[in-house]
């Protein structure tokens, strides 16, 4: 049951705060891996009784967002998601150097998502749900896509998210839930360990397992095969098209974190259609 009386409002309601929540996730994917960094070298710094390297303070909320070649302050007016950056015609106010087409790309992604979100679950806890789950995926695929890390901070919250949202069944029940997310850590945990005693190197990283871990925790285990399946497929098209046209070396890893979360946007949306469809097959 819809909050709004009017469906249009509810999923122009989502649209216009996806778009708010996609800057602030720009915010989060550049940030988080640098306060992440700070945060190891401190500690080195103190366990080898070291004192603390002087740097700027770093928060998600401070310092004010400023272009990282002028180091120009961003103004309300140039933060307004997608409209800013058109207007600016993609440079920097202050000295015409290029925005990355990213931070377009990440608002537009995030307030799309959030309602198409709406219009299909409406807004109940499901529909919440699946918001917090859209902006989670979508700050984790990038993250992971520059720097290969899959913070704790995201997606543990998102593991316990859902198993704490499925106690009221939101999308699976809580036995599932809670199998799922023992699945999914357990399926990719042995993956890795058959790969590293059969090579002697690792193929993937934690954040791997957690983040299929909370997948299943959102969506039960009978999802699982769904997401492992379309993951791996969607990875083997993008890499394969990686070392072809880009000639990106095979030796060079190649993130899975963004693959598992475009899979995990299709478990939320239409896995159970696709389920039922793959098991109708046997």
């Amino acid at each position: 049951m819809s909050l709004l009386p009017d469906p249009l409002i509810s999923i122009g309601a989502a649209l216009l705060l996806g778009l708010l929540v996609g800057s602030f996730l720009n915010v989060v994917i550049h940030r988080l891996p640098k306060i992440m960094e700070r945060g190891w070298l401190a500690e080195c710094a103190q366990l080898r009784g070291e004192p603390l390297p002087e740097t700027e303070k770093l928060t998600l909320a401070s310092p004010r967002s400023r272009c990282p070649h002028c180091a120009h302050a961003i103004s309300a007016l140039e933060n307004i998601p997608v409209l800013s950056y058109l207007f600016l015609k993609g440079r920097c106010r202050a000295c015409k150097a290029p925005i990355g087409l990213r931070y377009p790309l990440v608002e537009a992604l995030s307030g799309l998502l959030s309602g198409y979100a709406v219009w299909r679950f409406g807004i109940n806890w499901a529909g919440l749900g699946a918001l917090f789950f859209i902006w989670s995926m979508i700050a984790l695929a990038f993250i992971d896509f520059d720097t290969q890390l899959l913070p704790d901070g995201l997606t543990l919250p998102l593991l316990w998210g859902g198993l704490l949202l499925n106690l009221n069944g939101a999308f699976t029940d809580i036995g599932s839930a809670v199998i799922g997310a023992a699945a999914g850590y357990l399926s990719l945990w042995s993956v890795y360990w058959a790969f590293k005693l059969a090579t002697g190197k690792e193929g993937m990283g934690y954040g791997d397992f957690k983040l299929l871990a909370a997948i299943g925790a959102w969506f039960g285990w009978q999802m699982l095969p769904l997401t492992i399946l379309a993951s791996s497929a969607v990875g083997a098209v993008i890499g394969i098209a990686l070392i072809v046209f880009a000639r990106h070396g095979r030796n060079v890893p190649i993130p899975f974190g963004p693959y598992l979360a475009a899979a995990g946007m299709i478990a939320l949306f239409w896995g159970k259609p696709l389920t039922e469809r793959y098991l109708g097959l046997f």
